[in-house]
């Protein structure tokens, strides 16, 4: 599917920026196909001279964009959501990754019918391997959901929802990159603790992380599966995976994700 000529970026923090460094990156847009409006001149200015993107002063300047990416802090959308009216068109497309802000209370602030997405990625999409979930809106089509599929496939892989599955994902895919590079982090402790340069045992504990999660991805093995191939008797992942096990790294990282999902569906409130 043939992604839009154009995007108009609305609120370039973190993700937004992940987003327009990934599209630019895998090929999928000029930038000069893409505007960005930021929370200040100086903000916009950067993205300008860093990316070669257009930066506005307002975001009327979307109304020449196919598709408008809100990429806004969940508490600023009603806001410039405000801002928006009568600058969206009906035949644009609005999509929205702003976490916990539900296609309803969008589509309630409008102004007329606009298509929404809703989609939940991470910040992988700066190295182009991101997850993302995305639900379509009352308004949206199976094209506008392609669009969206287009513009995210570009910076990784995409899996099509339910919207009641968006919190969940923001949960375990979006905040869960903070805890992988935890786990990360810690094996490469435990290595510098057995002699190993920090950077070497950085490089061994990333590459192990994104071998593991290729083997799950490209055979369709299930992970437990996997690890009772790499555990042999009285071996020395048994006694590894033994002391995580007593320190509880399993309930752990299962709790980690049950708060994040909480908080993802508090954060409106």
């Amino acid at each position: 599917m043939k992604g839009p000529e154009r995007i108009a970026v609305i609120g370039a923090g973190k993700l937004g920026e992940a987003l327009i460094r990934g599209l630019l990156d895998a090929r999928a847009l000029e930038p000069d196909r893409i505007v960005v409006t930021a929370g200040s001149p100086e903000r916009g200015g950067l993205l300008r001279d860093q990316l070669g993107v257009r930066a506005a002063a307002s975001n009327p300047a979307v109304r020449d964009a196919d598709v408008v990416l809100l990429a806004v802090k969940p508490q600023q959308v009603a806001p410039v959501l405000e801002g928006l009216r009568g600058a969206l068109r009906e035949d644009q497309l609005l999509v929205s990754v702003a976490a916990s802000v539900s296609i309803a209370f969008i589509e309630q602030r409008l102004d007329r019918p606009v298509p929404v997405v809703r989609a939940m990625p991470n910040t992988a999409a700066l190295v182009k391997r991101a997850i993302t979930g995305i639900a379509r809106g009352t308004h949206a089509t199976a094209a506008h959901l392609e669009t969206a599929r287009a513009i995210f496939a570009a910076v990784g892989r995409v899996v099509v929802v339910d919207e009641k599955h968006l919190d969940a994902i923001t949960g375990l895919s979006a905040s869960g990159l903070a805890f992988i590079y935890v786990v990360i982090e810690s094996l490469a402790e435990g290595g510098v603790k057995m002699g190993l340069p920090r950077h070497l045992a950085t490089e061994l504990a990333a590459q192990t992380v994104l071998g593991a999660g290729a083997m799950v991805l490209e055979t369709g093995a299930h992970p437990a599966l996997l690890k009772d191939n790499v555990t042999t008797p009285a071996g020395t992942t048994i006694d590894g995976l033994l002391q995580l096990e007593e320190g509880g790294l399993r309930v752990t990282l299962i709790k980690s994700v049950v708060h994040a999902t909480r908080r993802a569906r508090e954060l409106l409130e």
